[in-house]
């Protein structure tokens, strides 16, 4: 799965969190990042609040996505280079001075990189995945995916997107893929049935497992 960086300028206001919030959901729900959509939602919140209380409201700001190897990697540019983020021993009981804590509790790295013209201010967060381009449902689905690329009914069975059309067009992809093998199977005089229900149980025993871990 190709995961392109992006980014999204914004002017900093209270009432643009909630959006950028969903944004990142969307993109990491495309991604397949499911694990970490919590933790990089909570990291927008806090890296764009930072820039209002300390830069200011209305500051012209960016947020930029992107992948640093397994990583997810999560910037907010702003363009005043003296007010550093810092990390503050906040009183429990503090409604402010936690939003650095937040994030450094949640992500594995952070820090602030000063440009010519702008800060920035970046975190990272651990993925599940065994590579970069990879998938976070273990070596099952990586071999599923190169099934599907390998049938030639897509160039890539995730080049249309995890949009609902996208997924449908992939389903049926499977779908196809498996009825051919249960004529492969038969025509080698094995029972499809069979093979079915051992494939089920099979995926059953693994969905268990993987729920209790």
């Amino acid at each position: 799965m190709s995961r392109k960086p992006w980014d999204l300028a914004f002017t900093a206001e209270p009432e643009e969190v909630a959006g950028l919030r969903n944004v990142m959901r969307a993109h990491l729900e495309l991604w397949g990042l499911h694990g970490v959509i919590e933790s990089a939602q909570l990291c927008v919140s806090e890296l764009v609040a930072n820039v209002i209380t300390h830069v200011g409201t209305g500051t012209p700001t960016t947020l930029a996505v992107s992948m640093n190897g397994t990583y997810l990697r999560i910037e907010v540019h702003d363009p005043d280079t003296r007010v550093l983020p810092t990390l503050l021993a906040a009183d429990p009981g503090s409604e402010s001075g936690r939003g650095m804590a937040l994030v450094d509790a949640v992500t594995d790295r952070w820090g602030v990189q000063l440009r010519a013209e702008r800060k920035v201010t970046w975190c990272e967060l651990a993925t599940d995945l065994m590579s970069p381009d990879g998938h976070g449902g273990g070596s099952r689905v990586t071999r599923a995916e190169a099934v599907l690329t390998l049938s030639g009914s897509l160039k890539s069975p995730y080049a249309v997107g995890f949009g609902r059309g996208g997924v449908a067009v992939v389903e049926e992809t499977a779908i196809d893929l498996i009825a051919d093998l249960l004529h492969w199977l038969r025509a080698h005089g094995c029972d499809p049935d069979l093979a079915l229900d051992r494939a089920q149980d099979h995926f059953e025993a693994e969905a268990v497992q993987e729920g209790s871990q």
